[in-house]
């Protein structure tokens, strides 16, 4: 599904129209976020979008693992597997599964931690917990309120901020900004326009620490296709985040095609890319997502085994303070537990 156009620019009469529907939706989620969840029983860590897709929570995620693994914890990811078929929960196998399977997102995470795939994020919790976790870090469910969280970092792209500002199906938003802003503990901004700055205030007047980072592409890849030229496609939400990454990564874009986010694509769309990078003799670049929707499919092999994929790091502004954030939150948790359960030994 294409996001309509005028979700991210300003609000115009469709929005308008939309607006009743807007309120009565952005009255239920803003009550779900409010809902308290049932404990993990160890500390969960959630990156999750103020929109609806494009903001950059599995790169936030991705982040996240890799201070804790460093640190010595052991995270295991949970994510509800959008665009898969199966409901989990279920440990992921990248050797085995495939997007269609367990959605795209699950398998990149699977590269970097354990990662479990579950719609009940209940039950996805407690095989996390028996497969090992010491700390649960989920890829999206922060309006989801079943699992409580410890520490929940909202994530907002700087160049598309939170568009008309106006709640689904009139805008992006997947919940009022004030009410999401509310039950955050920090606010990541990936990018450096200025599209965000009015969320960024109003985080800044609740206190919220304001974490800047940005998305560091792979150099390998820019000298592999140096002095060439590049078909860029994406079936993400948000394409053109992803050309503008490749033409500051200086490869040189030839042509771009744009796909609907977690886009399936067909054998005819598969033929029609190989055969227009061939004719304008342009190399073939996607999104590592793009790349493991491709994987696994007879139909697209021929478009996988030629499609380079553009790895991508999210790199904080000051690591120390997103280390500080991560480390302290985890840490305080675990005191809070551990307080509860002396109470409530002593009740007994």
């Amino acid at each position: 599904m294409r996001e309509p156009s005028f979700w991210w620019g300003e609000a115009g009469i469709a929005s308008s129209l939309l607006a009743p529907l807007a309120m009565v939706y952005g009255a239920v989620a803003g009550r779900r976020i409010g809902a308290p969840g049932r404990r993990a029983g160890v500390p969960v860590v959630c990156a999750g979008n103020l929109t609806v897709g494009g903001g950059g929570k599995t790169p936030t995620a991705l982040a996240v693992a890799r201070l804790l693994a460093h640190a010595g914890e052991r995270p295991i990811f949970l994510s509800r597997g959008y665009g898969g078929r199966l409901a989990g929960p279920l440990r992921v196998d990248p050797a085995r599964h495939r997007a269609l399977d367990v959605g795209d997102e699950p398998l990149l995470l699977a590269r970097v931690a354990p990662t479990v795939v579950a719609r009940d994020r209940i039950e996805g919790a407690r095989m996390a917990v028996a497969g090992g976790a010491s700390v649960i870090v989920m890829d999206d469910g922060f309006q989801n309120p079943s699992l409580a969280k410890d520490l929940s970092l909202l994530v907002v792209d700087a160049r598309r901020g939170v568009g008309n500002g106006r709640i689904i199906p009139a805008g992006p938003l997947r919940a009022p900004a004030r009410g999401q802003l509310a039950r955050a503990h920090a606010l990541v901004v990936i990018g450096t326009s200025a599209g965000a700055a009015g969320v960024i205030a109003d985080a800044r007047a609740r206190g919220l620490p304001v974490l800047h980072a940005r998305l560091r592409p792979d150099a390998g890849l820019s000298a592999t296709l140096a002095g060439g030229r590049v078909l860029a496609f994406a079936g993400i939400a948000d394409p053109q985040k992803f050309f503008a990454t490749l033409a500051e990564a200086g490869i040189a874009v030839g042509a771009t095609r744009s796909f609907p986010d977690h886009h399936r694509y067909t054998p005819g769309e598969a033929l029609a890319l190989c055969d227009e990078a061939d004719h304008k003799g342009l190399a073939l670049v996607t999104t590592e997502k793009d790349l493991v929707r491709l994987t696994g499919d007879d139909r697209l092999a021929h478009l996988a085994a030629h499609a380079h994929a553009l790895a991508v790091t999210l790199v904080f502004e000051n690591e120390q303070a997103f280390k500080s954030l991560v480390l302290e939150g985890i840490a305080a948790a675990r005191a809070k537990s551990e307080g509860s359960e002396r109470v409530h030994s002593e009740k007994e």
